[in-house]
């Protein structure tokens, strides 16, 4: 029995693969930035459906935020590990992730607007990034958390439309809590993310569209463009941030001259079937 994960800052899918039948399960997203080997385990047992099947797994394949130097992923491996004894683990970064769910036989550069945002090149066998991901507080452009970072503060400022402005209002949103949740709460980056629903019902805004445009455009001139390839191979998204705004992210890329592919909201349908296809090399 096999275990493929993708996990984001937010959430992570598990898909369980036995024989042709495939199952679908889901923790919270694990970090090991912001998680200990510890805090991975416990998580991990939570989804008690989940644990059930520790003794029938033999690999496990994880791709998760985060996970980009080996001392960072042993502190996944070793969660994982705790909870699956009879599993080898597999620990890689998110970008291969997403190059790997969006990979259709033609190099392309692939890139992640969740939570937070990332890049890289992907020819079908090798990754490359042409510059590193620097997390919600110097990065994240386009990203979840850098679009919530942005609306939270043009609330506190006084600055937001007034459906907006008075919509945080009505959800009980004030200084304090904010502050509390940004600077003194852990996962601050998953909390600024977790407006974009908000955000997303007020689309139509002028202020939306604008904001979302400009964090597009700077994604692109800092990630996509810092490739020499970068006009000249399809771009291809995963993440909700994408998926929600895939029609202003076409328009920025457009603009940009930038060869818009496809977009992928969950990148772990993808992810299996790459796996399945190369059972399983990576």
């Amino acid at each position: 029995m096999i275990i493929i994960v993708e996990s984001g800052s937010t959430k992570s899918d598990w898909v369980v693969l036995k024989k042709e039948e495939a199952a679908y399960y889901e923790t919270i997203g694990l970090n090991p930035y912001f998680h200990s080997e510890q805090e991975v385990s416990a998580a991990i047992m939570q989804n008690e459906l989940l644990c059930n099947l520790a003794s029938d797994v033999t690999k496990i394949f994880f791709y998760g935020a985060g996970c980009s130097a080996q001392h960072l992923n042993e502190i996944i491996r070793k969660g994982i590990a705790a909870v699956f004894p009879y599993a080898s683990v597999h620990v890689d970064h998110d970008m291969k992730a997403a190059a790997y769910a969006t990979f259709n036989g033609v190099p392309a550069i692939a890139c992640i607007l969740g939570t937070g945002s990332n890049s890289c090149f992907f020819d079908g066998e090798n990754v490359v990034e042409a510059v590193p991901a620097l997390g919600y507080i110097l990065g994240d452009e386009g990203s979840g958390s850098y679009f919530g970072k942005q609306v939270l503060t043009d609330f506190l400022y006084n600055r937001l439309p007034f459906a907006m402005q008075e919509g945080l209002v009505d959800l009980g949103w004030n200084k304090d809590k904010i502050i509390e949740s940004v600077y003194r709460k852990p996962h601050a980056n998953v909390f600024l993310a977790s407006f974009m629903p908000f955000i997303v019902s007020h689309k139509t805004q002028p202020y939306v569209m604008e904001m979302v445009k400009n964090g597009f455009a700077n994604f692109l001139k800092y990630h996509v463009l810092s490739f020499s390839n970068g006009k000249d191979v399809p771009v291809n998204f995963v993440g909700s941030v994408a998926h929600f705004f895939q029609e202003e992210l076409k328009l920025v890329c457009e603009s940009e001259g930038v060869q818009f592919g496809e977009v992928v909201r969950r990148p772990i349908d993808g992810l299996v079937r790459f796996h399945s296809k190369n059972i399983i090399k990576v």
